[in-house]
């Protein structure tokens, strides 16, 4: 058990034991915990010039952050629905994908199965990551950006012929199929890791990797879901009134 109080004079393997959390943590700060894992936190802190106090708070910071749980997003408007997704492609892009590569490239284990595992995750995991990037910028060009020319068209900022060509283009149900048909995208990963299976002796890294693996694949379930059960309705109901709007306009004129 760390005591928190001599934080300082504890090892990195042994923190980072104690919590898996702060490995992410300490690559917020630039830090490479495998790289140190035999340094105590003291002498890791010296040498990047960085106050331990600074590392811990952070970590107490990340352990109270509570994420919007479905029930409060359905609440909102879909405005508020869009920002939050997108502010979550962008801690993916940003943070999730960054630490887990640089774990993936950066471990170095000789002993077996682990080698080979970390040999085939360096092949795998960047072209996993090229498909995700590659489809989030798809999702927010087209899905959010239709979001936005919808609210466009209600806020009457185009013509009426205008409104009619962009309504008849892309629409959101044909978005939500698409959505919905995306392959499981970890895959091939949790086959690879044994549905990130490890024994208990396993080095301290591959069990922060794995767990780091496990729980972005969750995140992204979460995601989905969120996509899939409130964002496609919520847009789904939108085009329909931005419709109604459109055509009790041309009856009108």
């Amino acid at each position: 058990m760390i005591d928190s109080k001599n934080i300082e004079k504890n090892q990195i393997k042994d923190i980072v034991s104690e919590n898996y959390v702060f490995a992410a943590v300490l690559h917020y700060f630039g830090i490479s915990f495998f790289q140190y894992e035999q340094n105590s936190l003291k002498e890791v802190c010296e040498k990047f010039k960085i106050n331990p106090r600074q590392l811990v708070d952070e970590l107490e910071a990340w352990a109270q952050h509570k994420e919007p749980n479905r029930e409060d997003l359905y609440l909102h408007p879909i405005e508020v629905l869009v920002a939050y997704l997108k502010k979550k492609h962008y801690y993916f892009v940003r943070q999730e994908l960054p630490f887990l590569s640089n774990m993936v490239a950066g471990i170095e284990i000789n002993e077996q199965p682990y080698r080979n595992v970390l040999c085939d995750l360096r092949i795998m995991f960047p072209l996993f990551v090229e498909d995700f990037i590659h489809h989030i910028h798809e999702e927010e060009n087209r899905l959010f950006n239709r979001i936005k020319l919808l609210h466009e068209i209600e806020n009457d900022e185009f013509e009426l012929k205008e409104s009619l060509k962009i309504l008849e283009k892309s629409p959101v149900a044909s978005m939500s199929e698409a959505h919905e048909a995306h392959d499981d995208e970890m895959e091939g990963i949790r086959k690879l890791t044994k549905n990130y299976y490890l024994p208990e002796d396993a080095p301290v890294s591959m069990k922060v990797l794995y767990n780091e693996l496990q729980n972005f694949e969750k995140e992204l379930m979460i995601h989905a879901q969120i996509e899939d059960e409130l964002l496609f309705p919520k847009a789904v109901e939108l085009e329909k009134e931005v419709l109604r709007k459109i055509r009790k306009k041309i009856l009108n004129n």
